[in-house]
C-alpha cells in the first residue's frame, strides 16, 4: 500500500515552468519570443508523439498567459493563479479529454462559454486533449469560433495523431511539433531524479530504460518507477533486463558480430540464450537494427565499406541485411514460432551479408590486377605501367598464334571464370581489337582485362600451340608472368580455379567472362 500524499516520479517531476522543460527547445524558443513581443496566436496545436510535453507546456503556457503581471515567459511558481492552473482549480483554464466529449453537444458547449469573459485571469485557456478523438460535426461547431474566437480566448489543441484532423482545424492553428526526446537526455534526467529521490543506479540500467521509452519522458519515468519497485534503492542493469526482456548491450554487439563474420553457430547459440532468458525477439530485431543502420550509414560517409558490425562489409551488403531484418519483423509478430522466425531471419540475414553482385566483384578483381583506383561502374582496366615479374598462377589465353614477339596490335586477355547466366555475355558488343585504345575511357560494360602493347612488350608469354595444363612447362611460364595476387583475389571472392592454357586463333578473339 503506498505512503499518504505518494505521487509517482512522473507527476512529482512534470516541468512547472519553461525553464524545466527537456527535450523541447524549438517549443521553448517559439512560445518565450512569442510571449515576449505580444504575439500571441488564438489557437495553438501541439503535435507530437506520447509523453513529450504537450499537455505540460499546455498548462505552463496558461501560466505564462494568467499569472501576476502577464502575459510574460518568467513567471512566479508561487503565484496564486499558477498554484491554481496547477492543481486544476482555475476556473478561467479548462482542460477537456475529447476521448469522451467528442459529440457535437460538447462542441456547442465550448462554443458557448467562450462568450463569457474570464472571471479571474486576463484569459479564458481552453486546452482540448487528444483532439484527434472529435467527431466530424464537432470540428465543423468549432470552425467559426478557432477562427475569430473573443480576444480573452485562447485554445490549445493536443494530439498524437495529427493525419486524423481536419485541414480546415489545422490552418487556423500555429502548429507545433514536439519531436521523440533522445535516449542520452532521458538518461541524464533519469540520473537526476535517481539522485535526488537517493536511488543508486548504474548508466547502463539508466540507459536501458531509454532505451524502452522510445522517445517518451512520461514514459521512462514510469519505467523507473517500476524497476524502483523491483529492485529497491540499488538499480542494476540486469535488473532493467529482466523485467522488460531486453539483450544487453554486449548481445546485440555478439550477435552483430556473428552476422557480419558468417558464424552461424555463434548466432544460433544467442538466439538460444535469448529464449531461455525470456527476451523479447521484437526488441532484440529492433536493436540490431539500429546497429545495422549505423553502419550502413557510416559505410556511405566513409566511401563505401564499414567494419562497425564487427568485420569490413560493403554498402550494398549492408542494405540488404537491413532490409531482410525488416521483412522479418512480421514473421516473428504474426507467426505461429516467434523463435523459429527469428532464427530464419538471423540465418537470412547471414547470407544477405556474405553475398556479392558482380558490379562489386568485377571491380575488386580490376582492382586487385591492375593496381588502380576503382571508379563507379568500371568493368574494363587499362594500364601503361609494366606488369610485375613473378605474379601468382592463373590461365591465359594468347590472342593469336604465338609469334617470335608482339605485334603492334596484339593482346593478352585474361580469362575470369564467372559463373552466370549468359545474359551478360550476350548483352556485350562485338569487340573491335584495332580500336581497343580508344574504347577503353568510354566502356563500363565489359568483364575483360586488357593490356595495351607497352606493358605486353616486356611481358613473357608461352608459345603453345595446344591446349596446356598445370605441371607442364608452357603453362606455369605463361601463369607466372601475370599481375601478383591476382589468383588469390579470385580464390576468395568467388572460389575461381584456373586449370588450362589454350590458344585463340587470330581473328576469333571472343570476350572471356
Amino acid at each position: 500500500m503506498s505512503e499518504p500524499g505518494f505521487q509517482v516520479i512522473a507527476r512529482r517531476w512534470r516541468p512547472r515552468c519553461f525553464d524545466e522543460l527537456v527535450g523541447q527547445e524549438h517549443i521553448v524558443r517559439t512560445l518565450r519570443n512569442a510571449l515576449e513581443t505580444k504575439r500571441m496566436a488564438d489557437a495553438y496545436l501541439f503535435i507530437g508523439p506520447r509523453g513529450t510535453g504537450k499537455t505540460t507546456t499546455a498548462r505552463i503556457l496558461a501560466k505564462a498567459l494568467n499569472c501576476a503581471g502577464g502575459p510574460k515567459p518568467d513567471f512566479s511558481l508561487d503565484d496564486p493563479v499558477c498554484l491554481a492552473i496547477e492543481k486544476g482549480n482555475c476556473l478561467d483554464v479548462v482542460e477537456i479529454d475529447a476521448a469522451s466529449n467528442r459529440g457535437i453537444e460538447d462542441a456547442k458547449r465550448i462554443r458557448d462559454e467562450c462568450q463569457y469573459a474570464p472571471s479571474n485571469c486576463p484569459f479564458k485557456v481552453f486546452i482540448i486533449d487528444e483532439v484527434h478523438q472529435l467527431s466530424k460535426d464537432a470540428f465543423n461547431a468549432l470552425l467559426k469560433t478557432l477562427e475569430e474566437p473573443p480576444p480573452w480566448v485562447k485554445f490549445i489543441l493536443a494530439t498524437t495523431e495529427a493525419d486524423k484532423i481536419l485541414p480546415t482545424i489545422t490552418s487556423r492553428c500555429q502548429r507545433l511539433e514536439f519531436h521523440p526526446i533522445s535516449e542520452e537526455v532521458i538518461a541524464a534526467q533519469l540520473a537526476r531524479i535517481v539522485k535526488a529521490d537517493g536511488v543508486t543506479a548504474d548508466q547502463h540500467a539508466l540507459t536501458a530504460i531509454a532505451r524502452l521509452a522510445s522517445g517518451g519522458m512520461r514514459d521512462s519515468q514510469s519505467i523507473l518507477d517500476q524497476v524502483i519497485s523491483f529492485s529497491g534503492k540499488k538499480i542494476t542493469e540486469a535488473d532493467v533486463l529482466s523485467i522488460y526482456g531486453l539483450a544487453s548491450v554486449q548481445q546485440v554487439t555478439d550477435l552483430c558480430q556473428g552476422i557480419a563474420t558468417c558464424d552461424g553457430k555463434k548466432v544460433l547459440a544467442l538466439c538460444d540464450a535469448f529464449h531461455a532468458e525470456g527476451r523479447d525477439l521484437l526488441r532484440v530485431l529492433a536493436d540490431l537494427q539500429v546497429r545495422v543502420r549505423a553502419a550502413t550509414l557510416d559505410s556511405v560517409r566513409s566511401g563505401g565499406n564499414s567494419a562497425e558490425l564487427g568485420a569490413p562489409l560493403a554498402t550494398e551488403q549492408l542494405v540488404r541485411l537491413l532490409e531482410c531484418l525488416q521483412e522479418g519483423e512480421n514473421g516473428i509478430r504474426q507467426g505461429l514460432s516467434p523463435r523459429a522466425n527469428f532464427e530464419v531471419t538471423l540465418l537470412k540475414a547471414i547470407e544477405q551479408s556474405r553475398s556479392r553482385s558482380i558490379d562489386l566483384l568485377i571491380k575488386d578483381i580490376a582492382a586487385a590486377a591492375a593496381g588502380l583506383p576503382r571508379e563507379p561502374g568500371q568493368k574494363k582496366i587499362r594500364t601503361t605501367a609494366a606488369v610485375p615479374a613473378a605474379p601468382e598462377p592463373i590461365a591465359v589465353a594468347p590472342v593469336a598464334e604465338p609469334p617470335p614477339a608482339v605485334a603492334p596490335t596484339s593482346s593478352l586477355v585474361v580469362d575470369v571464370p564467372i559463373e552466370d547466366s549468359g545474359m551478360l555475355e550476350d548483352s556485350l558488343p562485338p569487340l573491335d581489337v584495332e580500336a581497343a585504345e580508344t574504347e577503353a575511357s568510354h566502356s563500363d560494360r565489359r568483364a575483360d582485362f586488357v593490356f595495351p602493347e607497352a606493358a605486353l612488350a616486356s611481358l613473357p608469354v608461352a608459345e603453345v600451340g595446344k591446349t596446356a595444363f598445370p605441371g607442364e612447362k608452357e603453362f606455369v611460364e605463361a601463369v607466372n608472368a601475370l599481375p601478383p595476387g591476382l589468383k588469390d583475389k579470385l580464390k576468395d571472392t568467388i572460389g575461381a580455379d584456373f586449370t588450362a592454357l589454350r590458344p585463340i586463333p587470330a581473328g576469333k578473339l571472343r570476350r572471356p567472362l
